[in-house]
């Protein structure tokens, strides 16, 4: 298994947000119905979904949770070169109460507006429990993954503490990082995520992920990062991807 090609898959992950979710019709049996959904990591690098009980897809997983999901590079030009990673998984409703409540602190983080309609109409969090990657980065890079999921570090109190911090006291880093890194500007940015190897801002409606130059294992290393790309003058890395 190539280390390069999990990465990538990874960060592919991280950056998109969104994927076109397939499921096996109960409607149409032996047909895929696909649907696109938006998404989050959780805390061990698993897609996270919120989706109504009435939707269609849900009535497919509640028959069988066979499923996979499909995201793509939305910003290529050439869609035979784009990178894209199909993950195959068994999806698992949330439903432990502690569960439910650290899934729904994360998700509303980056996309607020599904707060209101969580709370108002019948939604649930289910994970895409991954069992297998096929990942493309492009002409004859083709790879099967056993695994390309990271579990966060942070995940929790940590990463709420770090998010909290610099979203009350550095908003002129947080600006900084958005004009470093080329993103739009028209709204103030917010920090919504904090994993090991990089920062989610979301930008109005917009999510965008950014690598970290190096790894950061502990709060102490995200807070040097942090506060060398406050004083950076360029971004470590410019594959930018947005929302």
């Amino acid at each position: 298994m190539s280390a390069n090609a999990t990465r990538q898959a990874r960060a592919l992950l991280l950056k998109e947000y969104r994927g076109v979710l397939s499921t096996h019709s109960r409607s149409m049996p032996g047909y895929p119905f696909g649907s696109v959904v938006p998404y989050c990591l959780d805390n061990q690098g698993h897609p996270l979904i919120l989706i109504s009980r009435i939707a269609q897809h849900t009535h497919n997983l509640q028959l069988d949770p066979k499923c996979s999901m499909i995201v793509g590079e939305r910003a290529a030009e050439d869609i035979q070169s784009v990178g894209r990673v199909t993950v195959m998984a068994q999806a698992q409703k949330v439903t432990d109460a502690a569960a439910i409540q650290a899934a729904a602190q994360r998700y509303y983080r980056y996309f607020p507006e599904s707060e209101s309609y969580h709370s108002a109409h019948d939604f649930d969090f289910w994970v895409l429990v991954p069992v297998r990657y096929r990942y493309i980065g492009g002409f004859g890079a083709i790879h099967w993954l056993d695994d390309a999921a990271l579990a966060s570090p942070f995940a929790g109190a940590a990463e709420t503490g770090m998010i909290e911090h610099m979203n009350e006291d550095h908003t002129q880093a947080i600006a900084h990082y958005v004009e470093l890194a080329g993103l739009p500007n028209t709204e103030p940015a917010v920090l919504v995520g904090i994993d090991s190897e990089g920062m989610h801002l979301r930008v109005g409606q917009g999510i965008h992920w950014l690598a970290f130059a190096e790894s950061c294992n502990t709060p102490t290393q995200v807070r040097q990062a942090l506060v060398q790309l406050a004083h950076a003058e360029k971004w470590p890395t410019c594959e930018v991807i947005e929302a």
